[in-house]
């Protein structure tokens, strides 16, 4: 058997694959990629441990979450406001804000694996909610119009895509003037052992794909963003949960 690839010898477009194989076998297999190395952590208690309010939520939006933060919390969306979620999966993050912005407003998702659209569309369904959206679509390259949304939120999905940069050139360019991101993610707070940085899997588990907290802040401040800052801090390793807000000049 040939021995897999590390990751820096893969491609961008061959990291966004293995990303997509990966998030396909956790939409099927109801288990979130993030809580792998886990095994205490099912996604009904992980979503609860953040924060969420799951009671009314059917498993089939909670059994594939795999966030490390609660963004939509922070987010103090507003009635009528439009939302865009980077890497939206099962929904469970857009159907919270749904519920927020109300029938005025508007959600977006926007996620590069079909299974895991397949099943936001069906949880949609479920929930009779109509004030959303799934898109396919890469978060390096929205497919979403210029100045079209109020805020955008995502939930441990930036450390997968391998050009954070473009990520946040992306979200600055679809956000209105004085709109605002709310993350969850995962930084770097420390290094990480060589094999661990070079493993496919710990990269489609949260972990390898991480960057420092300081060059994820400066990247949100060289696309444009400002009043960038970490609202919270979670974990004691040298990957953490960051909670981090930044806003897009109003003029």
């Amino acid at each position: 058997m040939d021995k897999p690839k590390q990751v820096s010898e893969l491609s961008d477009e061959e990291i966004k694959d293995e990303v997509r194989r990966a998030y396909a076998r956790v939409a099927m297999a109801r288990r979130g990629s993030c809580c792998d190395k886990d095994t205490s952590c099912s996604t009904d208690s992980l979503a609860a441990r953040l924060g969420y309010d799951v009671e009314d939520i059917p498993a089939s939006v909670t059994e594939s979450f795999a966030g490390c933060g609660n963004p939509t919390a922070l987010a103090s969306l507003q009635e009528g406001e439009i939302v865009l979620d980077l890497g939206s999966g099962a929904g469970l993050d857009v159907f919270l804000a749904a519920r927020a912005v109300g029938e005025t407003g508007f959600v977006i998702g926007v996620d590069m694996t079909s299974e895991m659209l397949q099943k936001a569309r069906d949880n949609a369904i479920k929930l009779g909610i109509t004030n959303v959206e799934f898109r396919q679509g890469d978060i390096e390259a929205l497919p979403v119009e210029d100045n079209s949304v109020d805020v955008i939120i995502s939930n441990c999905v930036i450390n997968l895509a391998p050009d954070k940069a473009k990520v946040f050139q992306e979200a600055f360019r679809v956000l209105r003037p004085g709109g605002r991101l709310l993350v969850s993610d995962m930084v770097l707070v420390g290094e990480l052992p060589e094999e661990i940085k070079e493993s496919i899997r710990s990269y489609t588990g949260c972990v390898a794909g991480a960057i420092p907290e300081t060059e994820y802040l400066q990247l949100l401040q060289e696309a444009g963003f400002e009043k960038v800052e970490v609202l919270e801090r979670s974990g004691s390793s040298a990957v953490i949960s960051a909670k981090i807000k930044a806003i897009k000049p109003a003029t």
